[in-house]
């Protein structure tokens, strides 16, 4: 990881507490939000596709594969599982006729849609139970940990 030459050292101190701190709160809430899906029988892995297609659009299989930090041959199977499940559908390359694109279908979207709002109910009743200050600190932090999310 790269930081700015005059960011302190985050492994030590006070600064190794908060990583330490924000790694454990993500992951709670992370695990506890992987229980709020709407459709079961999608892996968190499957459902995460199908957020990077609503996010990024259509892409090949290739470029799902590094977007998701997967290898490319488990990314194929992927890709295959959504398709028989009628959530995507593969059309030929524009321009590179020996590739294929993924997009995701109308299904997609609404189970998708659905499954956003059902999270953010969940995540805005923990969300009440915040003092006025706290809410803000959090809505604050909100584009940071996106960013984060995203390095």
């Amino acid at each position: 990881m790269s930081y700015a030459k005059d960011m302190p050292d985050l492994t030590h101190g006070d600064d190794a507490a908060a990583v330490n701190s924000l790694r454990s709160a993500v992951m709670r809430l992370s695990r506890r939000l992987k229980h709020q899906r709407v459709d079961e029988s999608l892996s968190p892995t499957e459902i995460s596709v199908l957020g990077t297609l609503a996010r990024c659009g259509t892409a090949t299989p290739g470029e799902l594969a590094r977007k998701e930090h997967v290898q490319p041959p488990s990314m194929t199977r992927i890709v295959a599982l959504l398709e028989s499940k009628g959530l995507v559908r593969l059309e030929p390359h524009p321009e590179d006729r020996r590739q294929k694109v993924v997009t995701q279908t109308e299904q997609a979207e609404a189970m998708l849609e659905e499954s956003r709002r059902k999270r953010n109910a969940w995540l805005a009743g923990l969300a009440e139970g915040l003092d006025e200050d706290e809410w803000a600190k959090l809505r604050a932090a909100a584009p940071v940990l996106e960013k984060l999310a995203h390095l």
